[in-house]
This record gives structure tokens, C-alpha cells and sequence, in this order.
């Protein structure tokens, strides 16, 4: 029980909403006089002293250190005013509102760091280096340039470099999005973080430490997140104004009555509680909705940003496609060979492949009502494909340059039909029976078959859209004509996108990323607001975005944006209708109708509204 009761106090979180109950109890039985006859003070001083002293002090603090006049000052004051001429309830009613208000906007503003914390735990500890012709394993920060490294299958590369012997396949999903591997040979470039998928291979150290590509992108996520500003409350923004106008009528009620309750009063009804409540309960009421049709907002910050965007930009793989390629053809070209047993003889061969094309063929397979068979010999030939021998038959399947090394000529014919397969986006598996050449099979990360009529229905409320991303320019091309894009930016690394993103920003435009990828961080963090893919997406995209699609239902896009907007009508209806409700409690206050007591009542009454008021946004349906 001890513990639980420690716990409680060592939050921050859970000791002020412990505070806020014992608060609300406590005046309660102010206003009742329950306890007047027992106690030989006013117990609202529970509630002062609980939630009202950290307000003085925090105002007190920003106004010496930081020369900041916030709302919390006029807040102070009022406090200050009724507890000097005994007016207890006032004052602790005051204090709790604030209280209640700072709670919910840190429930809705708590932001964790986890997506960059996720990054650097993608660094290599360690690297394998070859060193006066012996192998030695060495912190990756001690590795030097020129220095040649030994990378095993499923190991992942410590610094960036070329290859110097060895063949191999590269998963670089990290760096650029891809769903499927990319093959490597001597001479070509690799990167810090990638992972190596298949062979060994030797690599000479290019950039190493800060220099290389992921520590880089650590770096620029760390800035991108300390220059997102947070968006500045309102009643802060009018905080001078406020403090002058509200001292102003309680010191001319004084001058023209003379009497200090009735000033009291005023500064009491004046406390800017509902004005401050606005925002976090609209934003509040605005995520519960969210939460409802599979949107996680991350923040009050976020939701706020969601409402001004004008334009989207969509990575590809796992986006706008659902990140896993798939079987889209099956040509047979022996006419021996019907497409369906060829393709079950691929499939064969395939069946003890990691790469993800052969696991992609074997499971179209296996979706058709085929089965799996034993295999009586296996060949990996790392990045370049497989060979099997089943039912008696020798299968070759993989790349054009695999069948050719093994002797085998690919028709004309053949290579016209992979070519325009190649044009759209897909990827082209070479199959070869006893010898003999037998067709292709393609396959391609597949559209979502609601990403054309999201990409719609974002231009017809007018956002503009743009795709970014790691792919060649084909693949991009066809995948945005597709679905309606017409601004393709291919080829792009994680750093690329995010100048991309910068310079929408600098042309004026509120810039929204959408990602599913580690690739993606860097643009999900610098961009005015950022939404990740979570069914698919990598845990770092979704601690780096400011939104989540838990299903990857990408069509909710368009909502998100609409319900943020929503959200932002109700804050400033809120308001307007809070500063009606000021003005007329001041002049009632200062006509002498409200005393301190019924004065926190009224002001009270205004807070309810607006809760109540934003509450109601809870209800909205998807349109």
C-alpha cells in the first residue's frame, strides 16, 4: 500500500490529480460549512494551499526570471486579493480550476522522445575489423576510415563504405523505404544501419562516426524536434492585456464605490479559467473522437497543427502501397508449361528461400490451393536467385544474369513482356525448366485500394498532395498516376525528404508527412505535422509522428484534418462565448450584485460550459 501511495507522489501527473480531488472535496464542504463548527480554520485553505500555491510561485518565477507575464499572474493576483480580505472559497475555487486546466493540457501536450532513442538503439555496438590480416571485434566507434570490415548474414553494417569482395542483397529499408532488398557487388556503396540479408562480403569504411548516414539522421531527428515550437495558449498570448485590463476595472470599482469586496469580485470573475479550459478540453474531446475511428493524436500541439495544413506528402511503400510485394503476373512462355504448373515449380524452389520475393511466390502459391512439397537438392545463389530440383525437374528461378551465367538465353519475347512490367513498378523473377527457359513471374508492392479516393477527397477540400520517396523513377511515377499525384519527387534518401519538406515550409505552405518507415523519421519530425502508418510502420516512425493510423487506414486521412479543424471552431466559439460571460459577471460584480462567494460560483459556471461544450465533440461521426 506504501508503495502505491509513493508511486503516486513520485508522479508528477498522478500527485496533481490527487490534489484536484482532495481539492474539489475539500470546497465542497467550504461552501456547506460542514466542517466550520470542527475546524478552526476554512478548510477551502486545503485547496489553496494544494493547488494554489504552485501557481503563485510558477507566475511569480517567470515573472522575475523570465520577464513573462502568463495568465497564471492575473490568476495569482485574484488569489492573492481574496485570501487578503478572507474570502477563502473564492480563492481555493480559483486555484482548483487552474489546477484542473494545467492538468489536462499536460495530459494532451506529453510528447515522449522514444522514435529518436529508437534510432540510436539501431546503431551497431560493435564492428568486425580486419586489422594486420586478423579479424578483431572493436566498439563501431573506434572504426577508422579505410578501415576494411567483415559483415556476416543478418548482421547489421556499422559505417557507411563500398563493397571490396563479396555479393550479397541489402535490406535498406531504414535509409530508403524499399520492401525489397537491394542487391550488392564490388564496388557499390552500403550504409550504417542497413542489414545485411544473405552472403558475407568485405567492405572498406568511407564515413565513420558522426559522418556516417545514420548517425546523421539521429542528429538532424534531435534538431528537427527542438525546433518544433509548441503552439502558444491563447490566454497567454493576451496575458498582458488581460492583467492590465482586469487591475484596471477592479481599481476603478474601487476609486468609484469604495468598496475593495467589489474589486475582489472583479478580479475573481476576470481569472481567464474558461478561456484557459477551452483549449485543452476542445483538444481533448478532439483525440477521444480521433481514438474512436482508429487516429492516435499525439498531442493538444498536434491537433492544432492537423487543423492548418495545406499540403500532404505521402511516402510510397507502406503508404500509398500496402509494403509487401505480391504476385501480379504469371506468363508462361513454354508452351509445354501451362502459367499455373510453372508457377508451381517456382514456387517449389522457393520454398526454402529468405529472400522476400521468394517468400512472396511461395505464399501466392499457397493462397491458389497449392501445397508444399519436399525438394530433393536446394542452391542459394546469394542476390541472384535460386535453384532447386522437385518432381524430378531442375528449377532455376531469379534474376535475367543468374540464367544467363547458368546458360540459359531468354527470348526477345520474353524480355518485351518483363519490360513492361518493369515499367510499372514491378520486379521480374526469370524461370527456367530442365534447361529450358519458361516464363516470368512479377510481382509489385500493391496500391491500397483506398488511397486513389483518399487522394481525392484531400483535393476537394483543398489539400494539395506530393509524393517523396526512396524508389526509382518508375516505380514512383506509375504508383502516383495510380491514385492522382502529380508532384513525384523519386529517388530520395531520408535526408533529401526532409529538405524537401523544408523548402515546402519556406514557400509558406503547413506541410503534413505521412510514412510508414524508419526512412522516414527525419521528414515525420520536421514537418508542420507528421502521421505514421502503424499497422505496418516501424515503432520509429510512430514515436516520430505526431499522428498514428493504428489500422493503416489511410482513408481516415481527410477526417483527421476535418475533425482537427472542427475541434478548432469549438475552442474559439468557447472563448467568444467565456468573454461574453466575463463581461457580464464584471458588470454585475461591479454594480455590487455578486459578492467574492457567488462570484467563483458564476465564474464557474462559465468553466462547466465550456467543458460541456467540448464534450460535445465526442459525439461527432465520421462523415
Amino acid at each position: 500500500m506504501w508503495k502505491k501511495i509513493k508511486e503516486w507522489f513520485v508522479s508528477e501527473e498522478k500527485r496533481n490529480i490527487l490534489f484536484v480531488i482532495i481539492s474539489a472535496v475539500t470546497l465542497i464542504l467550504s461552501l456547506t460549512g460542514a466542517l466550520k463548527s470542527v475546524l478552526p480554520f476554512d478548510i477551502a485553505w486545503v485547496a489553496i494551499l494544494l493547488c494554489g500555491i504552485p501557481i503563485v510561485v510558477g507566475s511569480v518565477t517567470a515573472l522575475i526570471t523570465e520577464h513573462d507575464i502568463k495568465a497564471d499572474v492575473l490568476v495569482s493576483i485574484a488569489l492573492l486579493a481574496s485570501i487578503g480580505i478572507g474570502e477563502y472559497f473564492a480563492a481555493g475555487e480559483v486555484a482548483m480550476i487552474m489546477a484542473v486546466g494545467t492538468l489536462l493540457e499536460d495530459v494532451t501536450a506529453r510528447k515522449a522522445r522514444k522514435g529518436i532513442e529508437k534510432l540510436i538503439d539501431l546503431t551497431p555496438k560493435t564492428a568486425r575489423v580486419k586489422r594486420d590480416g586478423k579479424e578483431e571485434i572493436i566498439p563501431a566507434d573506434d572504426v577508422e576510415v579505410d578501415d576494411v570490415l567483415v559483415v556476416f548474414a543478418g548482421e547489421t553494417i556499422a559505417v557507411d563504405g563500398i563493397v571490396t569482395s563479396g555479393e550479397t542483397s541489402i535490406d535498406q529499408s531504414v535509409m530508403t523505404g524499399e520492401s525489397i532488398p537491394v542487391d550488392k557487388t564490388v564496388g557499390d556503396e552500403v550504409t550504417s544501419g542497413t542489414i545485411n540479408q544473405f552472403g558475407t562480403f568485405e567492405m572498406r569504411a568511407t564515413k565513420v562516426g558522426g559522418d556516417s548516414s545514420l548517425q546523421r539522421m539521429i542528429q538532424l531527428a534531435e534538431d528537427a524536434d527542438a525546433n518544433k515550437a509548441p503552439i502558444v495558449k491563447l490566454a497567454d498570448r493576451w496575458a498582458t492585456w488581460l492583467v492590465v485590463v482586469a487591475l484596471g476595472a477592479a481599481g476603478l470599482t474601487w476609486l468609484f464605490t469604495g468598496e475593495l469586496i467589489r474589486a475582489v469580485t472583479v478580479l475573481v470573475v476576470f481569472c481567464p479559467c474558461a478561456f484557459i479550459l477551452a483549449t485543452p478540453t476542445a483538444v481533448m474531446a478532439g483525440i477521444g473522437n480521433a481514438t474512436k475511428f482508429g487516429i492516435l493524436v499525439r498531442s493538444g500541439d498536434a491537433l492544432q497543427r492537423f487543423a492548418k495544413i495545406d499540403r500532404v506528402a505521402f511516402d510510397k511503400t507502406g503508404t500509398l502501397t500496402h509494403g509487401r510485394p505480391e504476385v501480379v503476373g504469371v506468363e508462361s512462355c513454354d508452351s509445354t508449361l501451362s502459367s499455373d504448373e510453372m508457377l508451381r515449380l517456382a514456387a517449389l524452389a522457393e520454398q526454402h528461400s529468405e529472400h522476400p520475393l521468394g517468400k512472396a511466390i511461395l505464399s501466392y502459391y499457397l493462397n491458389q490451393g497449392g501445397s508444399p512439397q519436399e525438394i530433393q537438392e536446394f542452391v542459394l545463389a546469394a542476390g541472384m536467385g535460386v535453384g532447386a530440383k522437385a518432381d524430378g525437374r531442375n528449377i532455376l528461378a531469379g534474376k535475367a544474369e543468374y540464367l544467363k551465367q547458368e546458360g540459359i538465353d531468354i527470348p526477345d519475347s520474353a524480355l518485351q513482356m518483363a519490360d513492361g512490367y518493369l515499367q510499372k513498378g514491378a520486379t521480374v523473377i526469370y524461370v527456367c525448366v530442365d534447361g529450358g527457359f519458361a516464363g516470368i513471374i512479377a510481382l509489385a508492392d500493391v496500391l491500397r485500394e483506398t488511397a486513389k479516393a483518399m487522394i481525392a477527397e484531400l483535393k476537394s477540400i483543398g489539400v494539395r498532395p506530393v509524393l517523396l520517396t526512396g524508389d526509382n523513377e518508375a516505380t514512383a511515377k506509375f504508383i502516383a498516376s495510380q491514385v492522382g499525384i502529380e508532384d513525384v519527387k523519386p529517388n530520395m534518401l531520408p535526408e533529401e525528404k526532409m529538405n524537401a519538406i523544408k523548402e515546402y515550409s519556406n514557400s509558406g505552405e503547413n506541410i503534413c508527412m505521412i510514412g510508414d518507415g524508419i526512412n522516414d523519421a527525419l521528414a515525420l519530425k520536421t514537418a508542420y505535422a507528421g502521421i505514421a502508418m502503424g499497422g505496418v510502420g516501424s515503432d520509429i516512425a510512430v514515436e516520430a509522428a505526431d499522428a498514428v493510423l493504428v489500422s493503416d487506414n489511410i482513408e481516415r486521412v481527410p477526417y483527421l484534418f476535418w475533425m482537427a479543424q472542427k475541434a478548432m471552431k469549438r475552442i474559439n466559439f468557447n472563448i467568444t462565448v467565456a468573454m461574453i460571460w466575463n463581461v457580464i459577471a464584471v458588470i454585475l460584480s461591479t454594480v455590487g450584485m455578486l459578492n467574492p462567494v457567488t462570484a467563483a460560483l458564476v465564474h464557474n459556471v462559465g468553466s462547466v460550459f465550456v467543458v460541456i461544450s467540448s464534450a460535445l465533440l465526442i459525439t461527432n461521426k465520421e462523415k
